[in-house]
C-alpha cells in the first residue's frame, strides 16, 4: 500500500489546529437555511463514518485491536472529519451496568481474548468505567481534529434493529420516554464542556406496530429541548420513522421548539431498504424510482430549507454484491447533485460480539477484521469527491457552474490541454462548465462545447455548436444518460474507456433489460461554487501526514 494511498484531503474549516499534544477546540455548529454552518456563516460539510459503541461490551469496538489514537489518527488520515458515536440509553440511566469497569463487562460476556487485547493496546481503558472509556473515544477523536456526534442508538445494549424488539418506539418495553429524556439530558450534560461533540442524535431508527406521528411530534420536541437545555451549543438531530426513511409527515407541519439555528434531520438509505430491486430490475427504471422517493419522504427538506443528514449509507466493500454495487452508484449522484452531509455506515472491521458471534467480521466496515488496513482503498478514493463541498455559504469562490459527475468513480470531467482528449480526474480540478437552455454543454469563459464524433470515438472540444453533435440530453429513467448525435446520425451516449478518457458509445440499458448496468454512462451535472480546494480547506499532505497514515491502518 503506498505510502499517500490513504491521504485524502481534509474538512477544518470548524476546528482550530492547536500545538502539538493539544486538544482541539471547536466551534459550535448553527444551521442556516438547509446548510450547517460556523460561527462565521461557513458551511461545515458533515462528512462522517459511524463508530459503534452500542453493542453488548458498551465499549467503543476496535480497542482491543489498536490503539485508540491510532484509530482516530486513521480516520482523519481517511478524509473524514467527524464520527457518528453510538451509544445504549442505559450507558447512564441504568446503573448496574454503568458501574461495571471494561474489564468487568467482557468478562461477564467472556470476551478473555478482548480483555488481553485492550491491556495490549489500550492498558489505560481497562479499569475505566464505560462511560468513563466513551469519553476517552470522543477526547480522542477531539485530539485529532474530528468532531463528534453523539447517536442513542439503541436502549439496552444489542444488535439494531427489529420492529418487535421492544426498543423500536415510544411506550415499547424497552422504550420509556421518561427515561430517555433522562438519558438524553445526562449525555447532553456529561459532554457540554467536550468542544468537538458537535451534534447529538435523537434516536436510531423509529419503528414497529406503535410508531405513530402524533407521539413523534410529543417526544421529539420534548427531547429536542431537553438536550438544548443541557447543552445549547449542539446541533439537534432528530430521526424519522420507519427505520429512518419517512419524514414525509414533516411536509405540511414543521416541529415546533423554543429555540433556532440547531435543528438538523436525518435519515438512512441502504441497497436492502428496496430489497433485491437493484439487482432484479431494470437499473435506470429503479433508481429513478428509488431516488424519487427518497427526495419525496425526506429530500423535500432541503427545498423547505432544513439540513438533511443522510447519518446512515453503506455498502458491502467485498464489492461482490450486485445490488449494493448498483445502487451505490445512485447513492453516489444523490448525494453529489444535493451536496448532502453523511455519514458511512461503519467503521468498524469486527465486532467484539455481534448477535452471539465473537468476534465477527463487519464487511461493510472500512477497515479489516484486525483493524490494522483499509478494506477497499478504491471506494475511499471514490467517495473522498463527496468529502467536501460543492458549494454552500462560504464558498461562492466562483459564479455558479455545472460539474460533471462520474458517480461510478467519484471523478469529474477534466482537460489537461486542446490537444489532451477529455478525461475523469479529480473533481478538485474539473472544468466550470454550463448547460445552456439549448442543451449545449459549454466550458465557461470560452467558445469551447462538448461534441459527439463517433461511436467508440473520444468526445471532442468544438467551438462551431450548433449542430446536433453539439446537443446533449438527459435520458432514462434515471436522468443520467447525456445523449447526443453522432457524425453518422447515430445516438450515441457518453461514456468512459478503460483509461478513464471521455468517449461516445450506443447508449445502453435503456430497455427492461434486468442485467444490464448502466454504471460507466451515468453522468449528473451538478452545481458548484467552489473554484477549486482552497487553503483553507485542507490540511497538507506532508511527510508526518504520511507517517501518521501509513502508523495507523498498515501491516502491523
Amino acid at each position: 500500500m503506498g505510502r499517500r494511498s490513504l491521504l485524502f484531503t481534509l474538512l477544518t474549516l470548524v476546528c482550530v489546529i492547536l500545538p502539538h499534544g493539544s486538544t482541539v477546540k471547536c466551534q459550535p455548529l448553527y444551521t442556516s437555511s438547509r446548510w450547517i454552518v460556523n460561527e462565521s456563516g461557513e458551511r461545515v460539510k458533515l462528512a462522517c463514518v459511524n463508530w459503534v459503541a452500542h453493542l453488548d461490551a458498551v465499549v467503543a469496538e476496535g480497542l482491543s485491536k489498536q490503539p485508540v489514537d491510532v484509530i482516530s489518527k486513521g480516520i482523519r488520515a481517511m478524509g473524514f472529519n467527524c464520527v457518528r458515536l453510538t451509544w445504549p440509553l442505559w450507558l447512564v440511566t441504568n446503573d448496574s451496568l454503568a458501574s461495571l469497569t471494561v474489564r468487568q463487562s467482557f468478562q461477564n460476556l467472556g470476551l478473555l481474548e478482548s480483555i488481553a487485547g485492550i491491556q495490549t493496546n489500550n492498558p489505560s481503558v481497562i479499569d475505566l468505567t464505560l462511560l468513563q472509556a466513551y469519553q476517552v473515544v470522543v477526547r480522542s477523536l477531539g485530539d485529532n481534529n474530528v468532531m463528534v456526534v453523539l447517536d442513542n442508538h439503541v436502549t439496552q445494549p444489542e444488535w439494531c434493529c427489529s420492529n418487535f424488539d421492544g426498543s423500536g418506539f415510544f411506550g415499547d418495553r424497552y422504550f420509556d420516554p421518561d427515561l430517555w429524556i433522562t438519558g438524553l439530558t445526562k449525555m447532553a450534560a456529561t459532554f457540554s464542556a467536550t468542544t468537538n461533540v458537535v451534534g447529538m442524535s435523537l434516536r436510531n431508527e423509529l419503528r414497529g406496530p406503535k410508531q405513530n406521528v402524533k407521539d413523534w411530534y410529543r417526544y421529539m420536541s420534548k427531547g429536542a429541548e431537553a438536550v438544548h437545555a443541557a447543552n445549547p451549543n449542539v446541533l439537534v438531530i432528530l430521526s424519522g420513522l420507519n427505520y429512518d426513511k419517512d419524514l414525509s409527515f414533516l411536509r405540511n407541519q414543521q416541529v415546533k421548539l423554543s429555540f433556532e439555528g440547531k435543528l438538523v434531520f436525518e435519515m438512512h438509505w441502504y441497497a436492502f431498504t428496496d430489497g433485491p430491486a437493484w439487482e432484479s430490475g431494470n437499473v435506470n427504471q429503479v433508481c429513478g424510482q428509488v431516488a424519487g422517493n427518497v427526495m419525496r419522504m425526506s429530500g423535500f427538506l432541503l427545498e423547505q430549507g432544513w439540513p438533511l443528514f443522510v447519518s446512515e449509507f453503506g455498502v458491502d466493500l467485498r464489492g461482490s454484491n450486485e445490488n449494493d454495487n448498483r445502487y451505490l452508484n445512485c447513492f453516489m449522484a444523490v448525494a453529489a447533485e444535493h451536496d448532502l452531509d453523511w455519514a458511512y455506515w461503519t467503521l468498524v472491521g469486527s465486532y467484539y460480539i455481534r448477535e452471539g458471534v465473537i468476534g465477527r467480521n463487519e464487511y461493510y466496515g472500512l477497515l479489516t477484521w484486525d483493524w490494522s488496513q483499509v478494506r477497499n482503498t478504491s471506494f475511499l478514493q471514490r467517495i473522498s469527491a463527496l468529502q467536501l463541498p460543492f458549494r454552500g455559504p462560504g464558498f461562492s469562490e466562483a459564479r455558479s457552474f455545472k460539474v460533471i459527475f462520474h458517480p461510478l468513480t467519484g471523478l469529474c470531467v477534466v482537460r489537461k490541454s486542446l490537444l489532451d482528449p477529455l478525461m475523469l480526474g479529480p473533481c478538485s480540478r474539473t472544468e466550470h462548465w454550463r448547460y445552456t437552455p439549448q442543451k449545449i454543454l459549454t466550458i465557461k469563459g470560452t467558445y469551447f462545447c462538448l461534441q459527439a464524433d463517433q461511436v467508440g470515438k473520444p468526445a471532442q472540444l468544438g467551438i462551431i455548436c450548433n449542430g446536433p453533435n453539439s446537443k446533449w440530453e438527459m435520458i432514462s429513467d434515471s436522468k443520467m444518460h447525456l445523449s447526443s448525435t453522432a457524425s453518422d446520425g447515430s445516438t450515441v451516449c457518453l461514456d468512459v474507456d478503460s483509461n478513464n478518457v471521455l468517449v461516445t458509445n450506443t447508449c445502453k440499458c435503456l430497455s427492461r433489460d434486468r442485467t444490464c448496468d448502466p454504471g460507466s454512462q451515468w453522468f449528473k451535472l451538478v452545481d458548484s461554487t467552489r473554484s477549486s480546494i482552497s487553503t483553507k480547506l485542507t490540511l497538507p499532505a506532508s511527510d508526518s501526514d504520511s507517517d501518521m497514515a501509513d502508523k495507523s491502518f498498515s501491516s502491523m
